[in-house]
């Protein structure tokens, strides 16, 4: 029987992470001849009038993807995802029966939660694990371990690893992290890391465009709360403006700035030092070629095992090499043995220190910009990488259920 996949997405269809992170693969599976539908939740506050619908539903479609949406409601919390779960389940129920859905494709586990109350035994599933989600709650200070919420969602993740038919993971560390659990089986586990369209780079971002400016661009891209660590980042700048006097720190973020610029200010900077701002979409390849450095610091909390920053494979297919604190997914071994950046391994003078050196001989090396970009290109090209071991996936779930036919 032809696949015919129901994408579970518990985020609206113009959330950025949605336009960059779920539809290219979507298009992928469907230009290779998998049957799609993508159900989405739609925020109460952004609706859609009803000429945007059917121009969105009509250009989906000529994509080869039936696009539904469901409301997304946000309080009280517990009871409303309770609501959208079951509403979920019953709408991918409904698609099931009267479309011939086979497979229930989970991205995160509020839709892992929706695919295994929807499922029928021979239901393929696909838990797309995006995180270690009740951990990443508690190190928010959200729950506490012993709180249902934080109980519920672990006895989630343990049931639906052991019931998804395929398993795909950001990392090589969450993948050995769920073998040695025993939660399924290691054939069953995919690593496909958040991919970047290295056209958009390549396409948008002037050649030339460092070179028309004296500053020496340091730039970090994201939020600026949670466990994102600004201050540090502020120490790490130092350092190197100590080193490069011409050294200016560029945010590039949609986070209220005064959070972030005083903490800047704690770690020493001045108002001269740096700018915090959000830039459109499309503008944010041409800022991060302009620069020579990118910033990613964050704590580095179990849960990172499961973490693959997108601003990183962002960097590299800008050209530039990146900083990062050590401990967070992959990320250490790739910057190390490609050698295209340097980890921090302690916050602490000497260990800024070590990153500026190391960094700034990066910078400085003729080739760093073509091999930054032919290592996005290997490891976190949305073709090669993400798309074509997600058709892998899809080609496993084919050959299990024509083999559960032949039976």
């Amino acid at each position: 029987m032809p696949l015919h996949s129901l994408y579970l997405c518990y985020f609206g269809l113009r959330e950025p992470l949605v336009q960059t992170q779920v539809l290219p693969y979507l298009r992928k599976l469907a230009v290779a001849g998998t049957k799609l539908s993508l159900l989405t939740f739609e925020p109460a506050t952004k609706q859609w009038t009803d000429k945007e619908l059917v121009q969105m539903r009509t250009q989906l479609a000529e994509q080869g993807i039936a696009w539904h949406s469901l409301t997304y409601h946000k309080r009280p919390s517990m009871l409303a995802t309770l609501y959208d779960i079951l509403a979920g389940a019953l709408l991918a129920r409904r698609l099931m029966s009267n479309e011939g859905v086979n497979v229930l494709h989970a991205r995160a586990h509020v839709p892992m939660a929706m695919a295994m109350l929807a499922a029928a035994p021979k239901t393929s599933i696909v838990f797309d694990v995006r995180g270690l989600m009740a951990e990443e709650y508690r190190d928010a200070g959200i729950w506490n371990e012993n709180s249902l919420a934080f109980r519920l969602v672990k006895k989630l993740e343990r049931a639906g690893l052991k019931r998804a038919n395929q398993v795909v993971v950001l990392t090589r560390r969450m993948r050995e992290w769920i073998a040695s659990e025993r939660l399924t089986t290691p054939e069953k586990v995919e690593v496909i890391p958040c991919c970047v369209d290295q056209e958009r780079f390549a396409t948008t971002c002037d050649p030339d465009i460092s070179d028309t400016t004296d500053r020496f661009e340091i730039i970090y891209a994201g939020s600026l709360v949670g466990l994102y660590m600004v201050e540090e980042m502020g120490r790490l700048f130092r350092a190197i403006k100590e080193r490069q006097p011409n050294a200016f720190l560029r945010i590039l973020s949609v986070s209220p700035p005064e959070a972030g610029a005083s903490q800047l200010v704690r770690a020493g900077l001045s108002d001269d030092d740096f700018w915090i701002g959000p830039v459109p979409p499309g503008d944010v390849p041409s800022y991060l070629r302009r620069a020579r450095i990118g910033i990613s610091f964050r704590k580095a909390t179990f849960a990172q095992i499961a973490a693959s920053p997108t601003k990183i494979p962002e960097y590299l297919a800008a050209g530039i090499p990146v900083v990062s604190n050590a401990g967070i997914g992959d990320v250490d071994d790739l910057l190390t043995t490609e050698k295209v950046g340097v980890i921090v391994r302690e916050f602490d003078e000497a260990g800024y220190s070590r990153a500026a050196d190391g960094v700034l001989v990066l910078a400085a090396e003729s080739e760093i910009r073509s091999r930054c970009k032919e290592v996005a290109r290997r490891f976190f090209d949305l073709d090669e990488v993400g798309g074509r071991r997600y058709r892998e996936v899809y080609a496993r779930l084919e050959a299990e259920q024509e083999s559960s036919s032949a039976r």
